[in-house]
């Protein structure tokens, strides 16, 4: 039988995919395992437990949103083309991401019990806000760039379920348009 090679990042991939489906709680290492076609013991060559992923995973989203999406603010662009390329991006990840937010779903599931997630998660909405108030302070005043940033991120969350339940993507894809027509 061929041994298959798995990496750390194909690993962190297939369990966010468990995790925004099934849960954290109810995903376990032997279905991480099964979903990357590994034996359970496999797993631990990469990770000791299940809370290491999870707490890499987090990262994993975190460094993601930031590397591709929260760094358009600085890109030599008007405030609506900034704002157009965050709102797409952000979309097109959630549009194709089943499961919904990582995030979100952790921030709900576990976060109360585990200190170390909830201050990535606490992190990320609050990168997240800051970029969008920063371009949008270009247009507003700090304390309306700050709460329109507040506003979009919860209504979007709120979408991102809906749209997890219904599959109505018109809906989701709303939200971005109502923020851009706001600049």
């Amino acid at each position: 039988m061929a041994i298959k090679k798995t990496s750390k990042e194909e690993i962190l991939n297939k369990a966010i995919s468990l995790f925004k489906t099934q849960g954290f709680y109810n995903t376990s290492m032997a279905n991480i395992a099964d979903e990357c076609g590994l034996i359970k013991g496999s797993i631990y060559h990469h990770f000791k437990n299940k809370d290491e992923i999870g707490l890499e995973a987090l990262k994993y989203i975190s460094e993601y949103f930031d590397k591709n999406i929260f760094s358009i603010k600085d890109e030599a662009l008007s405030t609506k083309e900034k704002l157009k390329k965050i709102v797409a991006k952000t979309d097109e990840y959630f549009l194709n991401s089943n499961g919904g937010c990582l995030l979100a779903n952790l921030a709900t599931e576990v976060s109360s019990q585990n200190e170390e997630y909830k201050a990535i998660i606490v992190d990320y909405f609050k990168v997240w806000e800051e970029c969008l108030a920063k371009i949008l302070e270009e247009k507003y005043s700090k304390k309306e760039a700050e709460d329109l940033a507040y506003e979009y991120i919860c209504t979007l969350q709120g979408s991102i379920i809906m749209f997890n339940l219904t599959n109505n993507k018109n809906r989701l894809l709303e939200i971005g348009k109502k923020l851009l027509a706001k600049v």
